[in-house]
């Protein structure tokens, strides 16, 4: 009985050797779904009928919001389908006493057969075209309702602080909220579904009341194991997902590596994908096992639920035939009465699923609506004071900046100074706090402690939108959009319209005019080899786009503006290093400061200053001269690259290695 009837408990799946071998047990992913694990074996029928107003009231608003004249048609179609339902029993019922009247003749049975005849047909004619209407403005709800929900999701996730972005609950609750735009468009259907099934249960629940009022409790008592087996096999399928996903995605996992371009080189070479083929194949059988136990075990609750539910249509009918015999109920009752019954137990089977999937898709709908909740807290705010149109400096003073997740300052106390028309390099080695100096510099993170001033106004008094207007970014990981080479460019500034010949100088700048000849649609060729006709540009070919990008933005500004370049050259050669940082340098002008983050002491020696980072702090700061004849850290990381392009004379040979007699 405890195998039917008893709660549903997860159990951690069995782990294949496979799995074991390779993720050294089952895998763990921090996703979504996770959040609501036990969420849906809470879930009774008595839980689930209670939570349906609350389910159905947010489901309407967001519909109500979408579009009111839609909802007001699927609300009318429902009801009008529920009074049809409730005629055409009555319509059912009128045929009966017709046809088993004991009285009058055939002819005259006939005639008064008719007019039941003409109802039903009628309500026949009307119950096939509201469904379709039904169905037809429901249709256009659900992509309003998914696009409205989408348009708030992406809203929200653009127009957050980037330290919230950085934040890994606030990213982990990002992930989340994905999945509730779809969640709220099934909604839709699964409330209308659910809207009509408490309809045609009130209407067959009111003819039967009307019949004899003792039959009611007869249709709860035929639905109520139905209803109980779909529910249970729910629980059971969702207590294996939960139990199985982990499992899942790591064959997923390694679908995946045998297939993407990235690892194709070491698993044709290394033959990793015979090996991991050979573990996918043994992962599967796992899992193949579990789907055979599931299915087994709906089959046999399933069983007992159709059991059940012929012992109640066994007492209904046993209960019509002794009412039928002792003079209680007639023949025409008793026949409108079964198909009232087996109208209604369908419908109230048909309710519990509705409502089960409502429950499930509520759980991604209030993430979604969690998620909008801590964004508002967490947008970057509009309004300030505006950005002056010319500043002779940007200035920081005592800055410092702590990552959410870090016990140590990423920036600690940090003073330095931009002017305007300079050429400003900021070193040191990985982990040393450039790119948190560079967010910090263009305004995407504020100081925590300390002042960044614009001229004389503090950057948290200003417009942040006007900010980052005036700020251009080249960054080493730069966005390689999969649009067109054009739009490549134009994106640096996107709300300008530019013609090919607008762009051609950007072009120019970056160095990418044999670049372009070779495209087979010139600037018009898609940058992505995931679409047809597309192509795919090397590491060093994009970072010429990404200077282009960069000088179309930079040069489109006529106020004081900033520019930042960090790690710009880290996929070009030796010489076209040397001529990226030459025309990087070249776009200081009076009206911009240009800011230069790199390890590499190749381009910064010609900057009007050099600040350089160690650990968080200012560890020293001049001009390329000065820091050399300090001796200090720069020096020292200036001598150690110098050295690898010492004359071959100067490296001493390493000594030949020495080979054992193979004897």
């Amino acid at each position: 009985m405890k195998r039917f009837f008893g709660r549903v408990r997860m159990v951690e799946p069995q782990v294949s050797d496979a799995e074991q071998e390779l993720f050294g047990g089952p895998l763990r992913y921090d996703m979504g779904w996770s959040q609501h694990e036990h969420a849906r074996l809470d879930l009774t029928m008595m839980s689930a009928l209670r939570s349906m107003p609350t389910l159905v009231a947010s489901t309407l608003r967001m519909a109500w919001n979408a579009d009111r004249r839609a909802l007001l048609t699927v609300a009318i179609s429902e009801i009008g389908q529920g009074i049809a339902a409730a005629v055409g029993l009555l319509a059912v019922n009128a045929v009966m006493h017709a046809l088993l009247a004991g009285t009058g003749s055939a002819t005259q049975r006939l005639h008064a057969l008719l007019p039941g005849l003409l109802a039903a047909g009628a309500v026949a004619v009307v119950n096939s075209a509201l469904p379709a209407w039904s169905t037809s403005r429901a249709g256009r709800l659900e992509p309003i309702v998914e696009r409205i929900a989408t348009t708030q999701y992406l809203a929200a996730a653009a127009s957050v602080e980037l330290e919230a972005i950085d934040d890994p609950d606030f990213r982990r609750l990002v992930d989340i909220a994905q999945y509730g735009p779809g969640s709220a468009r099934r909604m839709i259907g699964a409330c209308v579904a659910a809207l009509n099934g408490i309809i045609s249960l009130i209407t067959t629940a009111g003819v039967l009341t009307v019949l004899d009022p003792t039959l009611l409790p007869m249709l709860i008592l035929i639905a109520a194991p139905r209803g109980w087996g779909a529910m249970r096999v729910a629980q059971e399928r969702y207590v294996s997902v939960m139990s199985w996903i982990e499992h899942v995605r790591a064959s997923r996992l390694i679908g995946n590596l045998l297939t993407e371009r990235s690892a194709a080189q070491e698993v044709r070479i290394h033959a990793v994908g015979t090996f991991l083929l050979s573990r996918y194949k043994r992962m599967a059988e796992s899992a193949e096992a579990e789907q055979e136990r599931l299915a087994t075990s709906k089959a046999l609750t399933e069983w007992v639920a159709a059991a059940l539910s012929g012992l109640a249509i066994a007492a209904t009918y046993g209960t019509m035939f002794w009412l039928i015999m002792s003079g209680r109920m007639s023949l025409a009752v008793a026949g409108t009465a079964v198909i009232a019954v087996r109208t209604g137990s369908a419908s109230l089977g048909g309710l519990v699923m509705n409502v089960n999937q409502l429950h499930e898709e509520s759980l991604y709908v209030r993430d979604h609506g969690r998620f909008l909740e801590q964004a508002a807290q967490r947008t970057i705010p509009e309004g300030g004071t505006p950005v002056p149109e010319q500043i002779k400096q940007i200035a920081l003073d005592h800055v410092t900046y702590r990552y959410p997740d870090r016990d140590t300052p990423a920036l600690n106390r940090v003073t330095l100074t931009l002017s305007m028309g300079s050429v400003t390099a900021i070193v040191g080695e990985n982990g040393s706090g450039k790119s948190t100096l560079m967010k910090i510099l263009s305004g995407m993170l504020l100081p925590q402690d300390g002042t960044m001033r614009w001229g004389d106004k503090d950057i948290t008094d200003l417009d942040r939108s006007e900010v980052f207007e005036r700020v251009a970014l080249l960054t080493q990981d730069f966005q390689r959009w999969p649009v067109t080479a054009a739009m490549n460019i134009r994106l640096g500034r996107p709300a300008q319209d530019a013609s090919l010949e607008d762009l051609q100088p950007s072009v120019d700048y970056a160095g990418a005019g044999p670049v372009v000849a070779k495209l087979p649609d010139g600037l018009h060729t898609m940058l992505a080899r995931m679409f047809r006709g597309a192509i795919e540009l090397s590491g060093g070919e994009w970072q010429k786009w990404g200077l282009a990008r960069t000088h179309w933005r930079s040069t489109t500004s006529h106020a004081d503006n900033v520019l930042i370049v960090d790690e710009p050259t880290s996929a070009l050669d030796p010489e076209a290093e040397i001529q990226a940082f030459d025309r990087i340098r070249q776009l200081a002008a009076p009206n911009r400061a240009v800011v230069l983050v790199t390890h590499r002491m190749s381009g910064v020696r010609h900057a009007d200053h050099i600040y350089v980072l160690n650990n968080g702090h200012l560890a020293e700061h001049g001009t390329h001269d000065e820091l050399v004849a300090a001796q200090g850290r720069y020096a020292t990381m200036f001598a150690a690259q110098a050295a690898q392009y010492a004359p071959a004379g100067s490296i001493p040979n390493p000594a030949s290695p020495t080979v054992a007699d193979p004897a």
